[in-house]
C-alpha cells in the first residue's frame, strides 16, 4: 500500500514562505481507484508530483509496502512500481512511438504487441507506430501515447495529472473506457487527478484537496453528491467541477 503521512512543501516566495501542501496524511490501498480533485491551484498537481519523486516534500513521508520512499527519485519509485503520466506529456525528438512503448515495457515488444497498447488508446496502430515523438503530434495524441506507455507498463501504482487535458470529446470518451478496462485487468492502484464528472464516477472513492489541504476524502458513494451540489459541500466545489 501507498501512503503519504504528515506531508508537506514550502516555498519561498516574495520573501514570505508559503505552503503548498500542508501536512497531508492519506492512504492509497492495494488495487483501488482513487480520483483527487478540488481548484485549481489547491495543491492537486503537487501532491501527485510528491507521489512520483518529481517534488521533495520539506517533511513528512511516503511509505510503500512500510517502506520509506521519501528520499528516493522517480527513477528509484519507477523500479519500484509507480508510473506518473504528465498533464503535458513530454516529446522525444527522434525517438518513434514504436521504441518509446517498448522501452515503457522493458522488453522487445512484437509491433503486433506494440501496436494492441496503442489500440487501446483509440489510436490508429498503422498510422502511430512508426511516428516520431516530435512536434508534428497534437497534445491529446502524445497524451494518449503517454497512457500507452503506462499500460506497457503494468506497474502496481499508476498516477495520472488531469488526463483529459487537451484531448477533443471522443478521445475523452475513449479514454473513459480505458481507464475502465485498466481497473479490470491491471489489478493496480491507479490515482487520477481530475475535474471531470465522469472520471470520478468511475473511481473507487474521492479526495478534495483545497489550500493544500485535504477537506473531503471517502466512498465515491459519499463525496461524489456533495461535489454535484446535492449536500453539505456544494459551495465549496462548484467552483471547480466542470
Amino acid at each position: 500500500m501507498l501512503s503519504v503521512k504528515n506531508l508537506t512543501l514550502g516555498v519561498r516566495e516574495n520573501e514570505s514562505d508559503i505552503e503548498i501542501i500542508k501536512n497531508i496524511t492519506l492512504d492509497f490501498p492495494d488495487d483501488s481507484f482513487i480520483a483527487i480533485t478540488g481548484p485549481n491551484g489547491g495543491g492537486k498537481s503537487t501532491l501527485a508530483r510528491l507521489i512520483a519523486g518529481i517534488r521533495t516534500p520539506s517533511a513528512g513521508q511516503i511509505l510503500l509496502d512500510g517502506e520509506d520512499i521519501t528520499g528516493l527519485g522517480v527513477t528509484e519509485r519507477a523500479r519500484r512500481g509507480i508510473s506518473f503520466a504528465f498533464q503535458q506529456p513530454v516529446r522525444f525528438k527522434g525517438l518513434q512511438v514504436k521504441d518509446l512503448i517498448r522501452i515503457a515495457a522493458g522488453r522487445d515488444l512484437s509491433i503486433v504487441e506494440a501496436c494492441e497498447y496503442l489500440s487501446a488508446v483509440g489510436l490508429c496502430a498503422r498510422d502511430y507506430i512508426d511516428r516520431e515523438i516530435n512536434a508534428s503530434l497534437s497534445g491529446g495524441e502524445l497524451k494518449r501515447i503517454e497512457i500507452a506507455t503506462v499500460l506497457a507498463r503494468g506497474t502496481r501504482i499508476s498516477v495520472f495529472d488531469e488526463p483529459e487535458a487537451g484531448i477533443d470529446l471522443w478521445s475523452f470518451q475513449n479514454l473513459i473506457q480505458v481507464f475502465r478496462k485498466m481497473r479490470e485487468t491491471l489489478k493496480g492502484t491507479i490515482i487520477i487527478i481530475s475535474h471531470q464528472e465522469r472520471i470520478l464516477e468511475i473511481a473507487d472513492s474521492i479526495v478534495v484537496i483545497s489550500g493544500g489541504e485535504v477537506s473531503a476524502e471517502g466512498p465515491k458513494e459519499e463525496i461524489l453528491p456533495k461535489l454535484l451540489g446535492t449536500g453539505d459541500a456544494s459551495s465549496v466545489c462548484d467552483r471547480f467541477i466542470n
